[in-house]
């Protein structure tokens, strides 16, 4: 019988009855908390009844909902009662459902991305995802990572990083140069371009935070796999995870990693890392997993070997009440249907391109096409930059953002969060910047 976490983290390992001491716990495991389920009376097949299980302010048009995330109903009482658990009885809450609970997130997770539970690991962040990843691919000296000018500061830092470590090369290919009108055979026929012998590793980022614009990510992958037969093609999905109904075998990656806290609404602080079966042994674990199977063998005892989703994620203690809530935020995600979820936000993003491309003095950076874009709306306006521009909006009672790029633009973006009525507000409040 193989030793779990919560006998290890309760005490009962401390001699050869370890293993016994689990029915010792039996008794916890009778007064278990269920999922905390979408409230009652509330319609997910109603946009309106969608936006009103967000507690969100109505007098400011909140338009930058993807950066960070308000939680849903179901996920604030989640997270209330996961909390108030582990206030009223910390180790006695966590040890009667620890494990439950994380298997319920796995399933949960697993179910969204249509592959299986032992795939996924969980993590705090995008952050957090691409540096396990990037610092963990075994790589030697001279083998080469390609990347693109339009990743994030994320996934640029976490390949310097790691280039500096072990002598690993970093290039940078660039995609467009106008992304307004770039399109998928100027995207894949650079990248096929820029990809060599020598390419081990492409790093691309699905959304592009700073332009709005979506790569084609299977035809990228195809792309570089023509010009390099084996290599590892890795995508930082956070602004396309909860924003568009594609699943990672639909993009043909490797490795899928984001955050969970942005399009999907889940709870802050949480995120995953995907990884396809045949690609995870080409990762080494970086952090020591909590995962009993592995506590286990340390201690000597008989266990099977640790899947590599639990052997990726990093142990410790965590934020129990917001990763178990995750659960939830799947639930209500799929309560409402990925593909009503994506069809939203492309049909709110649209409103929103079509209205700022009719503002004379605004320069819309984002495609018009949902081919290459998804919910992520960026655009110039004359005579303001981009860090004036959000400041004069947030007076008007509208919440944009900047991108954090150099060139910088202003940033908007609509989620089931949001109706056609914010969008309407951020075009008059945009109008009233010229």
């Amino acid at each position: 019988m193989p030793l779990t976490r919560r006998q290890v983290l309760g005490g009962a390992a401390a001699t050869g009855a370890a293993v016994a001491g689990a029915a010792g716990l039996a008794g916890c495991d009778g007064d278990l908390p269920k999922l905390a389920g979408p409230p009652a009376g509330w319609d997910p097949g109603d946009w309106g009844s969608v936006r009103a299980q967000f507690g969100l302010a109505r007098d400011v048009a909140h338009l930058a909902t993807y950066v960070f995330a308000p939680h849903p109903a179901p996920v604030r009482r989640a997270i209330a009662e996961h909390r108030a658990g582990l206030d009223r009885d910390p180790i006695g809450y966590l040890r009667a459902n620890e494990e439950r609970l994380d298997a319920a997130v796995a399933g949960a997770a697993a179910e969204h991305l249509g592959t299986a539970a032992d795939q996924v690991a969980f993590t705090d962040s995008t952050t957090m995802g691409l540096g396990l990843l990037y610092g963990g691919l075994r790589l030697r000296p001279g083998d080469e990572v390609l990347t693109t000018e339009h990743d994030f500061y994320a996934t640029h830092e976490a390949l310097r990083l790691r280039a500096e470590r072990d002598g690993v090369t970093v290039r940078r290919v660039r995609l467009y140069d106008d992304p307004a009108t770039a399109s998928v055979d100027e995207v894949t026929g650079r990248l096929a371009a820029a990809a060599g012998e020598r390419t081990r590793v492409v790093a691309l980022t699905w959304v592009h935070s700073g332009t709005g614009v979506k790569l084609p990510i299977r035809q990228l992958a195809a792309a570089a796999r023509d010009r390099a037969p084996g290599v590892r093609v890795c995508v930082d999905a956070v602004h396309g995870f909860g924003a568009e109904a594609t699943r990672p075998a639909e993009l043909g990656c490797d490795f899928l990693v984001t955050g969970c806290h942005k399009w999907l609404l889940g709870p802050r602080g949480t995120g995953l890392v995907w990884g396809a079966r045949d690609a995870w042994p080409d990762v080494a674990a970086t952090i020591p997993t909590f995962d009993g199977r592995s506590i286990g063998r340390w201690l000597g005892y008989a266990a099977p070997r640790v899947p590599p989703g639990a052997a990726h994620t990093p142990g410790g203690y965590h934020a129990f009440e917001h990763r178990w809530a995750l659960a939830d935020a799947f639930a209500f995600h799929t309560a409402i249907g990925r593909d009503r979820v994506a069809g939203r936000i492309r049909e709110l993003a649209g409103r929103l391109k079509d209205g700022l491309a009719g503002i004379p003095g605004v320069r819309l950076v984002t495609p018009r096409s949902a081919e290459l874009s998804a919910g992520v709306v960026c655009c110039a306006v004359s005579g303001a930059t981009a860090e004036a521009a959000v400041d004069r909006l947030r007076a008007a009672g509208v919440v944009a953002s900047v991108t954090p790029y150099n060139p910088s633009y202003l940033r908007l973006g609509a989620t089931i969060a949001n109706d056609e009525d914010d969008v309407d507000a951020a075009l008059r409040a945009v109008r009233g910047l010229l």
